[in-house]
């Protein structure tokens, strides 16, 4: 979907699937779970399954997963 059609300036609301996502309710974009960064949809390509929450990039999903438990707090 191209962000200019018919969408405004609306969050989307989505399904987070393995290896994709469903659009539930059409929208220019999602807020990152992690940063609150303004993620265009059709810029997404990181987000949990589990916990559905869409990510802005690969640090803030890395970021997310050591908050959940799911990986070892580093220093």
């Amino acid at each position: 979907m191209n962000r200019f059609e018919g969408n405004g300036n609306r969050e989307a609301k989505i399904r987070y699937l393995d290896g994709d996502f469903q659009i539930v309710l059409p929208g220019s974009h999602v807020i990152c779970a992690m940063t609150g960064a303004i993620i265009p949809v059709d810029e997404l390509r990181y987000w949990s399954v589990a916990r559905q929450e869409p990510y802005a990039d690969a640090e803030a999903s890395y970021e997310a997963d050591k908050r959940a438990g799911i990986l070892p707090n580093q220093k």
